[in-house]
């Protein structure tokens, strides 16, 4: 199966093979090719170029995206989607006056996302969550990493990563599982939770990687939950099971998570609401990369990530959802993306390289994901008729997506 796309306006995200990822002044440009075509094999990108070059070129199938923005699909490293039930409850109490502590100290937050869960069987379960990764890749997502966290009971964690095994094996979207054990206390182990930390040592992580479920292991990483010395015996622990750490950290507070995630080389560290001087100078030089969640910080009403600041000091910025029941109830990355631009002052060329390319280096895919290159998947977006990939972010209550074409095919 071929296809040919013809007459695109605007060709986004155009880079050579071994762009992995772009870093502060590096972030402001966004390669493009206009009045462009783009031929896929299968599900590869085989060839591109200005369409005086396509003469001769056939296909199976021909699309003519005259007026029409062509580019990566999103890459989605920060999602929580596979849960159970809602946390309509939580949001009303917020708005009641309520904050993130005091709801999870009256029994909501993710401890009531956790009892839900236990209480879901695997199969529905996997039902509710398959509804929301539709929903994302008709949004445009067509990569996207799923944390466990909302068990916090053996057999509950493991029943979130076979439900996140099964997407992976039943749809054609790229999947990265993360075991998110650590995501907070369960309520047998409130007053011990050593006790809890050696039970994730000592039993789920061995069975996790037996059935080789989890690619990535998370901590969240926060006052009132877990401590730094937590955060690394669990980094630890994860390293002997070949399992790279994804850090949730300086959500609330800043106290030397970040350079902690850098020492164990984490590949990426994600929520940064609260970020200084220290945390800055330890992500220099590293190959680690900070994740932005702008949604949650809009749906929280607290501090947005300072992006500005971040890439102003040489660093890359990727951008993710945060997709969850309780902080972040969407997975829009259209709507991250246009968030990122209008409260993080970032511009649309380093938004859209936030949520493409290094969306992916975060996921550890960007060797075949996230950018327009010759040999990578044939994961993309055709948006309706537009004046400039400027009007994406701009024009943010709006549906701007066409077509969505996963591994080769369109979406139907």
């Amino acid at each position: 199966m071929s296809i040919l796309i013809i007459n695109i306006q605007e060709l986004l995200q155009v880079r050579e093979p071994n762009v992995l990822k772009v870093s502060g002044e590096e972030m402001k440009t966004l390669p493009t090719l206009q009045n462009a075509y783009l031929l896929i094999e299968k599900d590869t990108i085989i060839d591109f170029g200005t369409m005086d070059n396509c003469k001769g070129i056939t296909a199976d199938t021909t699309i003519d995206a005259s007026g029409k923005i062509v580019m990566p699909t999103w890459c989605d490293s920060h999602t929580h989607i596979v849960y159970a039930g809602n946390r309509e409850q939580d949001f009303v109490d917020r708005i009641n006056g309520l904050s993130y502590a005091d709801i999870a100290n009256r029994g909501g937050g993710i401890v009531n996302s956790a009892e839900k869960l236990q209480n879901t069987t695997e199969d529905a379960l996997y039902e509710q969550s398959v509804g929301r990764v539709k929903s994302v890749m008709k949004l445009g997502t067509g990569a996207l990493e799923i944390k466990s966290g909302y068990g916090l009971t053996t057999a509950a964690e493991i029943k979130m990563l076979r439900v996140v095994q099964r997407i992976k094996n039943d749809f054609p979207i790229k999947i990265k599982a993360t075991f998110l054990g650590a995501h907070a206390l369960p309520k047998e182990y409130k007053e011990n939770k050593d006790g809890y930390i050696d039970l994730i040592i000592d039993e789920m992580l061995p069975k996790i990687a037996e059935e080789n479920l989890a690619d990535y292991v998370d901590v969240f990483c926060e006052k009132g939950y877990f401590s730094l010395e937590d955060t690394e015996r669990i980094m630890e622990a994860g390293k002997k099971y070949n399992l790279v750490s994804k850090i949730h950290v300086n959500q609330f507070n800043a106290f030397g998570g970040i350079a902690l995630s850098v020492k164990h080389n984490a590949l990426s560290v994600d929520h940064l609401e609260e970020l200084n001087d220290d945390d800055i100078a330890a992500l220099k030089g590293s190959n680690t990369m900070p994740v932005a969640l702008p949604s949650c910080s809009y749906f929280l009403s607290i501090p947005y990530t300072p992006g500005r600041k971040i890439i102003d000091a040489g660093l890359p910025l990727a951008l993710a959802s945060d997709y969850n029941p309780g902080s972040t109830p969407s997975g829009n990355m259209n709507f991250v993306v246009s968030t990122a631009c209008i409260k993080m002052r970032l511009t649309p060329e380093e938004a859209i390289n936030a949520a493409t390319i290094n969306g992916a280096y975060a996921m550890g895919i960007s060797n075949a994901y996230g950018s327009i290159t010759k040999g990578k998947k044939a994961n993309l977006i055709i948006t309706k008729q537009v004046p400039s990939y400027n009007y994406l972010p701009y024009s943010f209550g709006e549906n701007l997506i066409e077509n969505v074409i996963i591994n080769g095919k369109l979406l139907e």
